[in-house]
């Protein structure tokens, strides 16, 4: 055993190699989890960046000169005179989720061959770096350092910190593949629900009568992530080669099963149409998803207006400047509680979808978010505010639980070898669904507000249109079918690539790494509580926001 492990903690293995991190005898795989939820949280924050908008447009203190009001984009991104707009800001996010689809694909396969321990530490590196040179930006109130630092350099670290700890959570978890990385997308989801009202408590704090107190704000919490995240780096850990649970073998092998024990090969992988129908899987539920997560707030308002506070005879045309102030408020509830199912149902839906399989857990997404889109219009006619609220919170469960099935899926399809890196070239499915899916929900109920549309009726055809990507993806999904022998690696080509973690004690005894199904030692307590009660505060403060407005 001594032999064994020197192996693989020797001191020709650098700190950050792959080599360095395979399990040793007695490891718990109950640590792996948190570690990849200390890295998911901080890059979450990505989600609720529109935090800063507003204070980052008073930036500059004083009258605005007349020469701003007609100010491009190009001007924005250099002038030093007039504050920026929101529309502006907002490009960040389209940064985010583009070098987010980009960098997982361009170097999946890079994380795969060093590893989660070095991925996720330069996922740390690029993403605090990148708010860091933000605050820069802010200090000097340039935007192009804005969209270099937080959109360009820490979209990469969000790319690479989304995908680090997919393939390893995958094979530590065979058993529960869906659960395990549920436990770190859910932690995506909820990285705004922490981050968010902490920068607010922050920029509340430095604020001055000169500063909106963003910049310092950034620094700080560039500070936070990076302890965070180089902790969660530090804290993964591979199985050997061969490595199972104890007490746990594989299912026996059906025909026609959807879960392979075979291996496909990166550079395969694109080229079968499965891969490509996950990918319009994927794509269709997120973009009806994320269509909706981005009009939450003015889709409730125009729908329900006056209803919202007792004066159901009044239109949102009919408001006044108080009364939209008050519904504007109720809205920010429902968006709050959008991201709470949200959340939620990272973890709920990947965890079923090991009991019901990948492929009818997708089924349950199409068919039940094609009916509760369909009644959302009915709903919205009926002026019954509880169907409808409660219809959009199970769409946007399912929304979340679309992001945390689809490792699972693609595991069982491809095998755990290149399972990673495979996801990140899916991610891109992503980056597609961030501008179709915002685009069909705006220019769609434009269309409708300019032929003389309003409330439900403006909103009633996106909803449908909505629901037609969901029959999209519903097709796409019953076509996955098993992969054929001829894509699968030769036993030899799978072991020569599971050389460097190979152990053959692990392969021979099972059990031999002391990892049961349960164990909760004091050190996994403590890792659990170090990123537990982020989440927990940040879930009681959303609670709390959303039950005094609702």
């Amino acid at each position: 055993m001594t032999a064994i492990t020197e192996g693989y903690s020797g001191g020709r293995a650098g700190l950050l190699d792959k080599e360095r991190i395979v399990a040793r005898p007695g490891f718990n795989r109950w640590l792996v989890p948190p570690a990849a939820l200390a890295i998911h949280l901080c890059i979450g924050m990505a989600y609720g960046f529109s935090v800063f908008w507003l204070p980052l447009t008073t930036a500059i203190p004083g009258e605005t000169p007349a020469a701003c009001a007609d100010m491009g984009l190009m001007t924005a991104l250099f002038t030093t005179e007039c504050n920026w707009r929101m529309a502006d800001l907002g490009w960040m996010f389209t940064l985010f989720f583009l070098l987010l689809g980009s960098s997982a694909a361009i170097w999946g396969g890079w994380l795969e061959h060093v590893g989660p321990r070095k991925a996720g530490v330069v996922s740390a590196l690029c993403w605090c770096g990148g708010i860091a040179i933000a605050a820069l930006g802010v200090v000097t109130h340039q935007l192009w350092l804005m969209w270099l630092g937080a959109g360009f350099i820490g979209g990469i670290g969000l790319g690479l910190g989304y995908i680090s700890p997919v393939s390893t959570l995958i094979k530590w978890f065979p058993d529960r593949r869906g659960m395990a990385t549920g436990m770190a997308i859910m932690g995506f989801g909820g990285g705004a629900m922490v981050g968010s009202p902490l920068a607010q408590k922050l920029m509340e704090a430095f604020k001055t009568d000169t500063t909106p107190g963003v910049w310092e704000t950034f620094l700080v919490m560039a500070a936070v992530y990076l302890v965070f995240m180089l902790s969660g780096a530090f804290g993964y850990r591979i199985p050997p080669a061969g490595w199972r649970p104890e007490g746990w073998t594989p299912p026996a092998k059906k025909a026609g099963a959807m879960i392979t024990e075979h291996h496909v090969h990166l550079r395969d992988a694109h080229k079968t149409r499965q891969f490509w129908l996950i990918w319009i899987v994927l794509c269709m539920n997120v973009s009806a998803g994320i269509g909706i997560l981005g009009a939450a707030s003015p889709l409730l308002q125009e729908i329900f207006a006056g209803r919202l506070i007792g004066l159901p005879e009044l239109s949102f045309a009919e408001l006044n400047a108080d009364q939209k102030l008050q519904i504007a408020g109720i809205a920010a509830g429902f968006t709050s509680l959008l991201s709470l199912f949200n959340i939620a149902g990272r973890f709920f839906w990947a965890s079923i979808s090991d009991r019901l399989g990948r492929k009818n857990t997708y089924y349950v997404f199409f068919i039940l978010g094609i009916l509760l889109y369909a009644s959302a219009p009915t709903f919205a006619h009926m002026g019954n505010q509880l169907m409808f609220v409660a219809a959009f919170c199970i769409i946007l469960s399912m929304y979340g639980g679309g992001f945390s099935t689809v490792p699972a899926y693609l595991a069982d399809i491809f095998g755990t070898q290149f399972v990673g890196a495979i996801h990140g070239r899916l991610l891109t499915a992503w980056a597609t669904a961030g501008i179709l899916g915002p685009v069909v929900v705006n220019y769609i109920r434009q269309y409708q507000v300019d032929r003389g549309l309003a409330g439900a009726d403006a909103y009633a055809a996106t909803i449908y249109v909505l629901c037609g990507m969901l029959v999209i993806g519903l097709i796409a999904n019953a076509l996955v079918r098993p992969l054929e022998d001829k894509w699968f690696m030769k036993p030899e080509e799978v072991a020569a690539l599971q050389a460097r973690t190979a152990s053959a004690d692990a392969i021979i005894e099972h059990g031999s790494f002391g990892i049961g199904r349960g164990r909760f030692d004091l050190t996994t307590a403590l890792a659990w509580a170090a990123v537990g009660i982020p989440v927990l505060w940040g879930a009681w403060y959303t609670l709390v926001k959303t039950a005094a407005l609702f």
